[in-house]
């Protein structure tokens, strides 16, 4: 689904990224670990389009898509989420789903007027889809509250709920668990489970080592900016150079 080869990228001679390289299969879950400024979010900012590699690829699909911006990305189905969630604090948390629906006749204000009912039709769709989604992950009662009211871990769901608007073939998830109770970071992983089961392929960096285990089918460790080793969870960190990663001073 993803690969990414040979990425390299400084910040005023600062090498942050030093030929990072991963692959994400369809339909499973990869993640990315690593202490401290190992580049582990550059890596996604690079992935989403947000930031330009100095050098290296990035393909979806077997596209070549380094070039691309965000935007184009995502109309390809790669998606993304942020560490600190960005919701829209003043919408209620169904508008912000809406916001997130792409492709809508009403975004042109003449059809508004001349294809009025197609206009209805899908706005009709698409409150009818953000009302399934916000159903699933338990927040339908919560609809027409505002955004900002939301708890930290209910506005990590409220991020994830944004990026299935979008009908992503792949979820890019900058640690969904930072700041989120542990029984909220269990309900967060239930959800990208069965999203996985339904053909979404994620891939999540992540501090929790438990969130980690209990998810990801592969695990890529990070160190300075390159990869270190992979594997699945048991082999990395039964792996000495990821016990000195950590506990050594890397970041």
């Amino acid at each position: 689904m993803l690969s990414v080869t040979g990425v390299t990228k400084a910040f005023g001679g600062i090498a942050v990224l030093r030929d990072a390289e991963f692959v994400a299969d369809s339909r499973r879950i990869t993640g990315i670990i690593g202490p401290n400024g190992a580049g582990k979010s550059t890596l996604l900012y690079v992935v989403g389009g947000l930031i330009a590699p100095d050098s290296g690829r990035v393909e979806l699909d077997g596209e070549d898509i380094t070039a691309l911006p965000s935007y184009r990305r995502a109309h390809l189905g790669l998606v993304r989420t942020f560490q600190i969630s960005r919701e829209l604090s003043e919408l209620t948390v169904l508008e912000n789903l809406l916001f997130a629906r792409p492709g809508q006749s009403g975004e042109t204000i003449w059809k508004n007027f001349l294809l009025s009912g197609r206009v209805k039709e899908e706005e009709e769709e698409a409150i009818e889809r953000a009302c399934a989604i916000l159903e699933r992950v338990g927040l339908r009662n919560l609809a027409d509250n505002p955004a900002r009211a939301l708890s930290g871990g209910q506005k990590k769901l409220l991020e994830l709920c944004r990026a299935m608007m979008i009908d992503p073939k792949i979820i890019l998830l900058d640690e969904p668990g930072a700041g989120v109770s542990p029984p909220m970071r269990v309900q967060i992983s239930e959800v990208i489970k069965s999203l996985r089961d339904e053909g979404v392929t994620f891939v999540i960096i992540e501090h929790d080592m438990d969130m980690i285990a209990r998810l990801c089918d592969r695990v890529y460790v990070f160190a300075e900016g390159k990869n270190l080793t992979e594997g699945s969870f048991s082999e990395i960190i039964a792996d000495q150079r990821v016990i000195d990663a950590y506990l050594g001073g890397l970041d």
